[in-house]
């Protein structure tokens, strides 16, 4: 087999070119934004001022963006992306539970809550008996109690001193007639699943959707989108992340076990929500199903199928009544708190439902189909919703069809006019004030993440973990990826060929128009350049571990 190499370019002289044979070549932002990329190395590093507080340098380093989107940032995206891949992996198939149990209470922090339990008794009859200053005084004393009780190493909400003004509103229970029961069995204090043949862990992967909302082509627009229900489409996107939680409330309660999960939510090509996870331990498909047909969400929130206002015609705020009021009858509009009194409101807003289609497979973990699952769960965390789903055009170059485009904006059109949270300013079309209102909310304008058309009403999280999934944070992960190195170039005896500066440090922001800062230009080359350097200390590192003894000397004064 033969290689064919590329000839060397000729030089370029740049004083004979024309204009517009210059602008045919290469930009020099161009090239170090590509070849900070194939480094892995952030293409928009931020300047931040660190101070060594032992020594008292001050210098001005590159730090990444930490942006999500591969549109944004590319190297950082994907960074992220298998970071979550790891904590994806460590989780999974778990052979012991990965949640210590926590230490018994010390004498310490018993007698420190012990005194708070008599300044709060105290602080109770000074209260009845209306005198403030003394009041004052224990509330002083309890902040400087709670401060001790923190730095004992006790966690978890304090009892406040003064009741909340307004007593949370607490509603039945009870299931709806029309939604099938679940049986009901204690949850054992337990996070793995079950053993099968003395060595077989198996877990599960599961995939759930919404319900259908009318016919669709294979691109996944509305064939017929007068009879599309684009209102009822909007609206689940919005609570979708409402009714995974309360499928795995049920879920647990159902197995009779702490189930632990990690799963993404990801648009389908109608722009409808759909939620992958991998399931720690396995669950019978039958119960699965069983579970998401039982499983819905109730919002319950003021009706808002109908609008009051719109057009010029618009809810004005009164500086005298200090609230939105009708702009015909000056009459303040109810507040939240009145609108969703459960004397005024009996029926939900809205009600959720997931969809007939559940997905479930067994998954053997250390296995090549493990991996793949793996993927697949963090495919498409680095592109927007819409993207995902098709609704948008990316770098990919697909085209957008003109029926999607429709599709696409006759979903826009219904989350526009769709409240996303009890501060949302759309409540205003309705008649009702929103949480927090003041002078300067717009009515029915939001910022919120879910009208935006990137985003398809999916305003939160995109990947939820559940808090025993492996026992760490994202943030111990990477840790753990950085020790990682330092172990092995300790191991291989390579010492880094620059300083290594392990603080403790002081970080300051820096300012545009900072002497000490350097441009954006210079800080991508110095990226780049340590990223190199980096790069050629763990390779030597690797050949060091992977050599014979005989070899690891004449290796070892090379890479020093």
């Amino acid at each position: 087999m033969t290689t064919t190499e590329t000839p060397p370019a000729a030089p370029v002289d740049h004083d004979t070119l024309t204009r517009a044979q210059k602008a045919l070549l290469a930009l020099t932002g161009d090239v170090a934004r590509q070849l900070a990329e194939e480094h892995g190395v952030c293409v928009r590093p931020m300047a931040l001022r660190r101070i060594d507080t032992t020594t008292g340098k001050v210098d001005v380093v590159p730090v990444p963006c930490g942006a999500r989107r591969k549109d944004v940032c590319r190297p950082c995206a994907e960074k992220w992306r298998r970071l979550r891949m790891v904590q994806c992996r460590e989780g999974w198939h778990l052979d012991e539970e990965p949640v210590p149990v926590r230490p018994e209470p010390t004498a310490a922090q018993k007698a420190a809550l012990a005194i708070r339990a008599d300044l709060h008794a105290a602080y109770q009859d000074a209260r009845a008996d209306g005198d403030e200053e003394e009041c004052e005084q224990i509330r002083d004393a309890v902040a400087l109690v709670d401060d001790e009780l923190r730095a004992l190493g006790v966690t978890g909400r304090l009892e406040p001193l003064d009741p909340p003004e307004r007593p949370a509103v607490k509603r039945s229970t009870r299931r709806r007639q029309d939604a099938p029961n679940l049986p009901r069995r204690p949850v054992e204090k337990r996070t793995l699943g079950q053993v099968y043949g003395g060595k077989y862990r198996p877990s599960t992967f599961l995939t759930l959707t919404l319900d259908s909302y009318g016919r669709v082509d294979g691109n996944g627009a509305a064939v017929d989108p007068d009879r599309y229900d684009y209102r009822r489409a909007a609206r689940d996107a919005i609570h979708f992340s409402k009714i995974v939680d309360r499928f795995w409330q049920n879920t647990r309660r159902c197995v009779g076990w702490d189930v632990q999960y990690f799963g993404t939510i990801e648009p389908q090509r109608r722009g409808a929500p759909h939620f992958h996870a991998a399931i720690r331990g396995t669950i019978p498909r039958a119960e699965l199903r069983a579970i998401a047909a039982a499983t819905y969400h109730q919002v319950w929130w003021p009706a808002h199928d109908t609008a009051v206002y719109s057009g010029d015609r618009m809810p004005r705020w009164d500086d005298r009544a200090r609230a939105f009021v009708d702009p015909d009858t000056h009459e303040p509009l109810p507040t939240w708190e009145e609108a969703t009194d459960p004397e005024v409101l009996r029926t939900p807003g809205h009600t959720v439902f997931l969809g007939a289609q559940v997905h479930v497979k067994g998954i053997l973990g250390g296995t090549e189909e493990a991996g793949r699952h793996v993927g697949y769960l963090t495919k498409y965390l680095t592109k927007h919703v819409a993207h995902a789903a098709g609704h948008l055009a990316d770098d990919d170059g697909a085209e957008v069809s003109g029926r999607m485009r429709e599709h696409h904006r006759r979903l826009l059109a219904e989350l526009r006019v769709t409240p996303c949270s009890p501060r949302c300013p759309v409540w205003l079309l309705y008649g009702v004030q929103p949480k927090g209102a003041r002078p300067s909310t717009a009515s029915g304008q939001c910022k919120g993440k879910a009208h935006r058309p990137e985003h398809l009403g999916i305003a939160g999280r995109r990947v939820l973990v559940s808090r025993k999934w492996s026992g760490k944070a994202l943030a111990d992960h990477q840790a753990e990826r950085a020790a990682f190195v330092r172990q092995l170039l300790d191991r291989a005896g390579v010492r880094p060929g620059y300083a290594v500066d392990d603080g403790p440090f002081e970080w300051e922001r820096t300012k545009p128009g900072d002497p000490d800062v350097p441009t954006r230009p210079a800080l991508l080359l110095a990226a780049i350049s340590q990223r190199q350097r980096w790069r050629a200390d763990y390779d030597a590192a690797q050949a060091l571990a992977a050599a014979p003894p005989d070899d690891r000397s004449a290796t070892e004064g090379e890479a020093a």
